[in-house]
């Protein structure tokens, strides 16, 4: 499968949720590779950090051009995910194009409920042959009670067209910057934390073949 993690929005936390389905899927022996298809390459600089500290499970990293062959990248491994976003039009355009499923993180703002919006638009515009799964959830969300922003922006992801929310959550919290900075994965840095029992929950949505 071919799951594209992208959005119109810069700031999502595209590259640290790429990264972090990236090493769940090789712990789980899964044949998975990732291309980085965001000139910013930040996805590139944690698999290098993560490369040499000599962390394992490692992850091949595709080059972008690949994106142009989707039989053959089907043929040799079980997961593809492509990290992309706005800086590359071209690069997001062809990772739509062969996905079999988009992935939206939607930090809880209204801008980001707009961009999502107009991310859908977009790839209706392109995508109608192939016409991908798009699945939504909260990033970033608030960890304290008080603050509703977060559930308001799930309402409001829940009645846009097109989109399959995910209930699921992640919450802004220091630890998934933190492994992201020292190339683990927040299930490695802190395996009894929040963070990895929120991102185990999201993973277990994605995936539930892999723990069924």
């Amino acid at each position: 499968m071919i799951t594209v993690i992208g959005s119109l929005k810069g700031g999502s936390g595209k590259s640290t949720v790429t990264f972090n389905l990236a090493i769940w899927l090789a712990m789980a022996e899964r044949r998975i590779a990732v291309i980085d298809a965001d000139p910013q390459g930040t996805l590139t600089d944690v698999l290098e950090v993560r490369r040499e500290e000599g962390f394992q499970p490692m992850v091949d990293r595709l080059d972008s051009a690949q994106m142009g062959d989707r039989g053959n990248l089907l043929a040799e491994h079980e997961e593809v995910l492509i990290d992309v976003g706005t800086a590359s039009m071209d690069n997001l355009r062809r990772a739509i194009s062969i996905a079999d499923r988009l992935l939206v993180p939607v930090p809880p703002s209204q801008a980001d409920i707009w961009s999502t919006q107009r991310f859908l638009r977009f790839v209706e515009s392109i995508a109608d042959k192939r016409n991908p799964e798009i699945l939504g959830f909260i990033n970033r969300g608030d960890t304290h009670r008080a603050v509703r922003e977060s559930d308001e922006a799930a309402a409001a992801l829940v009645s846009l067209p097109g989109i399959r929310y995910l209930k699921s959550r992640l919450a802004q919290r220091t630890v998934y910057r933190r492994a992201f900075s020292e190339g683990l994965a927040v299930f490695e840095q802190e395996p009894r934390g929040k963070g990895a029992a929120e991102w185990n929950a999201l993973a277990a949505v994605l995936y539930a073949d892999i723990l069924s």
